[in-house]
């Protein structure tokens, strides 16, 4: 009896519904007017108190609780606007809400390998293809794409304009050690950025390059302020183009595409991920009205991201 006395004291903060186990505590112990007139005594009752305590790890949370799916996601999701126009008819289709981490790409899928979200929308396709080979990541497909842009001063004191490739364009910079700052953040324009220098040839460093460690939009406020050149996506860039004076100074190079895909977390990786509504996102932001929402996304008249969930499986 004691145990039962002890279970019922420290489990009565907890709610069932509109009765507490502290209700049911003090209908046992502080008022035995109910009892008058009834078979028994009070054993019967604490005996449902037990019951009810053992019962509350395996009830479902209070009526009118939000389900809430966790995802990482890129920085330029969240810049760019896109989630704010794409997240609000998911959430009100499936009755949850979106609890959304952007920050880089490489951050973003190593919440995935931890557990520590549901889903991730991200724009690396080499690290999303090792994440889902390791175990971490199922079902993952393609939702949209832009491209790359470099950005730099109008004057281009570096001579990149008009250059037939991007790693010209970096050798270029360097040559000048035109100042130059960089996400330095394991993002996916991270990992594009050193692929161009890489095809370049040069190992960038001196005075004249920055790493960062932010994200795009911060990047592109810094290198504004520095006068400076810098990788961007082209969503984000479309984003902030009334808060910079940085220009578009090469653009095209086949190399400079930006996929996106959007990868479910491995539940048989980590149990306690929500599978079955990151299903439903996948399947909302790779469906009809998801991906029309992702074409009609644009500032100025102009598209920031173009959906292409159907163009390959």
């Amino acid at each position: 009896m004691f145990l039962i006395n002890m279970l019922c004291r420290n489990l009565s903060k907890h709610q069932f519904g509109a009765f507490s186990l502290f209700s049911l505590y003090n209908f046992v112990y502080n008022d035995s007017r109910p009892l008058r007139g009834r078979t028994g005594d009070r054993a019967g009752v604490r005996i449902a108190c037990l019951f009810l305590a053992l019962l509350q790890p395996f009830l479902a949370s209070p009526a009118g609780a939000q389900e809430r799916l966790r995802m990482s996601t890129t920085t330029s999701t969240e810049n760019s606007g896109l989630l704010g126009v794409l997240l609000p008819p998911f959430e009100k289709s499936c009755g949850c809400k979106v609890d959304v981490i952007a920050v880089g790409t490489g951050k973003a899928l190593k919440l995935g390998e931890a557990g520590d979200v549901d889903v991730v929308f991200v724009h690396a396709r080499e690290l999303e293809d090792r994440f889902v080979a390791a175990g971490f990541g199922v079902d993952r497909r393609d939702v949209m794409y832009n491209d790359f842009v470099l950005l730099g001063p109008r004057d281009d004191p570096a001579g990149v304009k008009g250059g037939n490739s991007a790693a010209k364009a970096f050798r270029a910079i360097a040559s000048k050690e035109a100042p130059f700052v960089s996400r330095g953040d394991e993002s996916g324009t991270h990992r594009k950025e050193r692929e161009i220098w890489k095809a370049a040839g040069i190992a960038p460093k001196g005075k004249w390059y920055l790493e960062a460690g932010q994200g795009m939009g911060e990047v592109i406020q810094m290198a504004t302020q520095r006068k400076a050149y810098t990788l961007s996506d082209r969503g984000t860039y479309i984003a902030y183009r009334g808060k910079t004076d940085l220009a578009v100074l090469h653009e095209g190079d086949p190399s400079l595409r930006n996929p996106y895909g959007v990868i479910a977390v491995n539940p048989k990786r980590h149990p306690a991920a929500k599978y079955d509504l990151a299903r439903e996102f996948i399947d909302f932001v790779t469906g009809k009205e998801g991906q029309r929402i992702i074409a009609e996304f644009r500032i100025g008249g102009e598209p920031l991201f173009f959906p292409c969930a159907q163009e390959r499986k």
